[in-house]
């Protein structure tokens, strides 16, 4: 596996494990600032990369994502190896981009994490708003924050107004934002002022976890 890339102290009272999306790695623009941001303020954030991106960056070609099965067992041993090396001491909570995300919350209950963090969720493909990935949503027991563009191609507001979805599940819509959360121009938003939105409601979140 790609070695780990860690921010914020390691004695933290909350670890956040993320998740790459299917077409950027651990180290995206986008999730460095995340990562940053929430390191700032305390958390101690750990990203890993799935082994097919791995393979991707040393060969330097895109290759398409694992299957689900991989993509789960990854996960699952990533938090096995965190919680050995920092005891059960802190809370622990998982999440990602994207993908990323999606996968984490396939394993959320299962692996008895303290909370999850979906960072633009894919609750469809683009533009086939019948193949919904939300079935596993509505019985969704662990705490869960999702950080969504209003205007995401993933997931709309206006389609996931839409959705049977867990109460435990809260929504924080980014304004105007699309799967990454950038704003057209003229929108009144910019990215970084999405970002620091964004970065602000895990932290929020996080908090009221404690």
């Amino acid at each position: 596996m790609d070695p780990l890339l860690i921010d914020g102290p390691a004695d933290a009272r909350c670890h956040l494990i993320l998740a790459h999306g299917a077409g950027q790695g651990a180290d995206s623009s986008f999730m460095s600032a995340v990562a940053h941001g929430l390191a700032a303020a305390g958390l101690r954030v750990v990203r890993f990369s799935f082994p097919y991106m791995v393979v991707s960056e040393v060969e330097g070609r895109r290759r398409p994502p694992d299957r689900e099965p991989i993509l789960i067992e990854t996960w699952l041993r990533v938090i096995a190896e965190q919680r050995a090396a920092h005891g059960a001491r802190q809370r622990l909570l998982i999440g990602g981009k994207s993908m990323g995300g999606r996968i984490a919350s396939l394993i959320a209950d299962e692996a008895g994490v303290d909370g999850l963090v979906c960072l633009g969720y894919p609750f469809h493909p683009p533009g086939r708003p019948e193949r919904t990935r939300v079935a596993h949503l509505s019985g969704l027991h662990t705490p869960t924050l999702i950080c969504q563009g209003e205007r995401d191609p993933f997931g709309s507001r206006e389609e996931v107004a839409d959705y049977a979805l867990s109460p435990s599940i809260e929504i924080v819509w980014i304004p105007d934002g699309e799967h990454g959360f950038k704003p057209r121009r003229g929108s009144g938003s910019t990215l970084e002022q999405n970002l620091i939105t964004a970065t602000e409601a895990v932290l929020s979140f996080a908090a009221r976890l404690e």
